[in-house]
C-alpha cells in the first residue's frame, strides 16, 4: 500500500516561517530579507513542500536549476533569482545542502496601499518555474546585491513614516532591473529560443495536420508549454521577445492557416471546418477567424470561386 502524500506546509506569516526555518525575528512583521546560512532547523521536510501566502525573492550565489537547451548553456556563473508568488507550492527535487544566498519575502498585505500592490501581477516571472530562473552577469549582481543591500539596510533602521515607502520603491526597482535582465537572458539564449520555437511550430502543424482537434480540441497554451517543458508564462514571453507574439497567438496563426487551406481546398461547409479544428460551436470559428482576417469564412471561401 503507498503511503499517503503529505500536504504542504502552510504559512501565513513571515514570523511563523522565520521560526520554522530557525532563523531569527523578523525586523518587520510584513517583510524581511534572510540569509540562507542563518538557518539553524532541520528543513529536510520542509522541502517536500511548502506553501506561503507571501511574494518571494531568491538570490542562491550557486544555482542549481541552471537550465540547459540541447548541449549548450547560455547563462552567467554569477548566480540566480528565482521569483515564487503566493500560494504557490515550493519544494526541492534534492536536498538543499550548503549555498550562499538570501531570500526576500514579502506579504501581500505590505504592498496593498501602494499601486504596486496590483501591478506585481504584471510581472510574469513570478509563474516562471525553478529551471527558468533569472542568470545573472556579474554587473548585473552587483546591480542586483545594490538593491538588497538597501532593503536589508532599511530594515535595520527604526520603523518611521517613511520606511514601508522607502521599501516599497525598492522591491519595485529589484522587479524592474529584473525585468530588464531577463530580457537580457531571452537574447542571449536566442540560439536556444529558436530551437525551441521550431519545436514549437513543429508540434501545431503536427496537431492540425493529423486532426488532433476532432478528439482533444484546439490546443491550449498549458499543453503546448507542457510539450515543451517550459512554464506556459516562460513560453509566452519567450516567445513574445522573439516573435512579438504570445504563445496564445502563435496557436491562433496556426489555426487560421489550417482553416484558410480547408476553406480553399475541401468541399467542407464552414461548421464542419469548425469541428474538424476542435471548435464546439461554429459561431467561435467564425468570431476568431474574422478577427483574425477582416472577412468571414464564407467571405474567404468566396474569394476563391
Amino acid at each position: 500500500m503507498n503511503k499517503e502524500t503529505k500536504p504542504p506546509y502552510i504559512f501565513h506569516s513571515v514570523a511563523e516561517l522565520h521560526k520554522a526555518l530557525g532563523l531569527p525575528k523578523p525586523l518587520h512583521p510584513l517583510v524581511s530579507l534572510s540569509n540562507y546560512q542563518d538557518m539553524t532547523a532541520d528543513t529536510t521536510e520542509l522541502q517536500k513542500g511548502l506553501v506561503t501566502n507571501m511574494y518571494k525573492i531568491s538570490y542562491k550565489k550557486h544555482y542549481t536549476g541552471r537550465a540547459r537547451y540541447g548541449q549548450n548553456y547560455y547563462d552567467f556563473n554569477e548566480g540566480g533569482l528565482c521569483f515564487v508568488s503566493p500560494n504557490q507550492l515550493i519544494s526541492e527535487a534534492e536536498p538543499r545542502g550548503d549555498y550562499d544566498g538570501f531570500t526576500l519575502m514579502i506579504h501581500p498585505d505590505f504592498l496593498r496601499p501602494y499601486p504596486l500592490g496590483k501591478t506585481i501581477k504584471n510581472y510574469g516571472f513570478f509563474s516562471y518555474s525553478s529551471n527558468e530562473a533569472l542568470h545573472l552577469s556579474e554587473k548585473e549582481r552587483e546591480t542586483i546585491m545594490g538593491v538588497f543591500r538597501s532593503i536589508g539596510e532599511e530594515l535595520l533602521l527604526p520603523i518611521d513614516q517613511y520606511s514601508q515607502d522607502v521599501i516599497v520603491s525598492q522591491i519595485e526597482l529589484l522587479l524592474n532591473y529584473s525585468n530588464r535582465f531577463y530580457n537580457r537572458q531571452f537574447i542571449t539564449r536566442k540560439a536556444a529560443n529558436h530551437d525551441l520555437l521550431t519545436k514549437l511550430e513543429a508540434l501545431l502543424a503536427d496537431y492540425f495536420d493529423n486532426q488532433k482537434t476532432l478528439t482533444e480540441g484546439l490546443p491550449t497554451v498549458q499543453h503546448i508549454s507542457d510539450q515543451l517543458n517550459v512554464s506556459p508564462r516562460y513560453l509566452s514571453d519567450m516567445l513574445r521577445s522573439l516573435t512579438g507574439q504570445n504563445t496564445q497567438q502563435h496557436i491562433h496563426n496556426k489555426l487560421i492557416e489550417k482553416a484558410k487551406e480547408l476553406l480553399s481546398t475541401h468541399g467542407l461547409t464552414t461548421a464542419e471546418v469548425a469541428y474538424q479544428l476542435g471548435f464546439e460551436h461554429p459561431q467561435s470559428f467564425n468570431k476568431i477567424f474574422k478577427r483574425k482576417t477582416n472577412v468571414s469564412p464564407i467571405e474567404f471561401r468566396q474569394a476563391f470561386n
